[in-house]
């Protein structure tokens, strides 16, 4: 028999999570560069080079690849022949474990989970508790892989029972335009097939524990129907042009996993779960001789990327740009800010909206009359850190708060990552404001644009507190231009078009 002390368990699951919030797994990174050096959007090509750069700074720096550093997700394989020295129950060891990486001194994570999802939505202050699923198995060892799984990608989550005649090719195509570029490609797509609705989701999940490793595929050929399925989806998938952030390229998807279960006569469940730029998972094993031991990637494994905005990038001053100004900036342009901005999520946008239907107004500190607002939850900093990473959030989740806040504050511009809804880009068109797009996936990298931080309102909302941020040379694109005209229409739409007429440049 073999024994687990609790303590080895909760020090492996902290050591997991510290480990994967600043170390890309190497097949990922290895991925993207592919990708980067095949890639003939520049834009696209930008994008990639930032996420690149900022994974290596995150494993030099030992701070987190995302802002959003996820919701835990541990798949447990417990072996029959295990025993435990422990007073404590599986879940409470490995949410144990959660707290103590979260709360790390020298690398504090974000704590992003709310208690009374459908209430109160109270942050728990420790990202506790994870998601947990656990299998017995035979054997003496207790297999666990853990993920952080962010919020952009996991709400980009997609599930469909369909009829045993459906085509699953059809589905997905149709499907993945929907998702948008919320959950930052390139990344990849996991697939559950079978089973009963709750299994089909459970082996999307577990899929994107598996490496990367669809090329390896191709060189041999698939041997079965998944695996020809994996291969048709790659191609099919990267053929609809989305590319990296939104922004229209070759590459949407590094690789496509797919898990399947036997499943009633009557049914097809299938679900995809997408994986982001900020792609965090490891495996590990417990054999009952001492916490596990991981192994960092050497920095010599990181491609040698250098990016910058080029001459013809436009500096814009915050602090005194005006309506006229930003009306000669162009769809896909790049910009460098300085100056001042504030930082709004979901719940300042709608407390900002109460307080000023009320009549109250807002509070000293918030002016938002010809600023600009960032869509972001940094990280609390640590050290002689200003703030810690903070890459954007998905800006369509304020696109229902859009309308109201420039009409009743006078902001001129918003700044966030993938597309803006139509009612966004409607209301935009309207107040004749601006959307700028961060590349999401390059947190740490932004974060050293930021010189200066405080926060000056909401403070008991933890991470989603508005910040003030004093910014030097922040690099983003004009995402929508005060027409309305998005790049994430433009761009995707443009590479379509060209894929497909190379395709039949060659079949001829």
């Amino acid at each position: 028999m073999t024994l687990i002390r609790q303590e080895d368990l909760i020090q492996s699951v902290a050591d997991a999570l510290q480990f994967i919030s600043y170390y890309h797994p190497l097949d990922f990174i290895q991925a993207v560069h592919r990708a980067y050096e095949r890639e003939e959007s520049q834009a696209a090509k930008d994008a990639m080079a930032q996420i690149l750069i900022n994974s290596r700074m995150c494993a030099e720096g030992k701070r987190p690849i995302c802002q959003d550093t996820g919701i835990v997700t541990v798949f447990v394989k417990a072996g029959m022949n295990l025993q435990w020295d422990g007073e404590s129950s599986l879940e409470e060891m490995i949410n144990e474990g959660v707290r103590r990486a979260y709360t790390h001194p020298d690398n504090v994570l974000r704590a992003s989970i709310l208690s009374d999802p459908a209430g109160a939505r109270k942050n728990t202050g420790d990202n506790t508790p994870a998601v947990i699923h656990t299998t017995i198995v035979s054997g003496g060892t207790l297999e666990i892989d853990v993920a952080a799984k962010g919020g952009g990608s996991e709400n980009k989550a997609k599930f469909a029972m369909l009829n045993p005649s459906d085509d699953i090719v059809e589905w997905v195509l149709k499907t993945v335009p929907t998702m948008g570029a919320g959950w930052c490609p390139p990344g990849m797509l996991g697939i559950g097939i079978g089973g009963t609705a709750e299994k089909a989701m459970i082996l999307a999940k577990e899929s994107l524990m598996d490496p990367v490793d669809i090329d390896e595929l191709r060189a041999r050929g698939a041997n079965n129907r998944v695996e020809e399925l994996r291969l048709e989806l790659m191609d099919k998938v990267n053929d609809l042009g989305i590319g990296a952030q939104g922004l229209g390229g070759l590459t949407t998807v590094l690789d496509v996993k797919i898990k399947d279960f036997p499943t009633h006569a009557a049914s097809l469940p299938v679900a995809i779960i997408p994986n982001c730029a900020a792609t965090r998972h490891i495996h590990f094993v417990l054999d009952g001789s001492a916490p596990a031991e991981l192994t960092p990637p050497k920095l010599s494994d990181w491609p040698q990327i250098t990016w910058d905005a080029g001459p013809t990038a436009r500096r814009v001053n915050l602090d005194t740009v005006t309506r006229e100004d930003i009306a000669q900036w162009q769809p896909g342009e790049t910009l460098l800010l300085s100056g001042t901005m504030l930082t709004g999520r979901d719940a300042a946008h709608k407390r900002i909206l109460q307080l000023l239907d009320s009549g109250e107004g807002l509070p000293e500190g918030v002016d938002l009359n010809g600023k600009f607002i960032y869509y972001v939850g940094p990280v609390d900093p640590v050290r002689d850190e200003v703030v810690g990473p903070a890459g954007p959030t998905t800006a369509t989740r304020m696109d229902k708060f859009t309308d109201a806040l420039l009409d009743k504050t006078g902001l001129m511009g918003m700044i966030g990552k993938a597309e803006r809804g139509q009612v966004a880009i409607d209301s935009i068109k309207k107040h004749k404001a601006v959307y700028l797009m961060a590349v999401g996936g390059a947190a740490y990298l932004v974060s050293k644009a930021i010189r200066k931080s405080r926060i000056v309102a909401f403070e008991d909302l933890g991470m989603e507190a508005i910040h003030e941020f004093v910014v030097e040379e922040m690099p983003v694109t004009v995402a929508v231009d005060v027409n309305g005209v998005s790049v994430h229409q433009t761009g995707p739409a443009e590479w379509f078009k060209k894929i497909h007429e190379a395709q039949l440049v060659t079949v001829k």
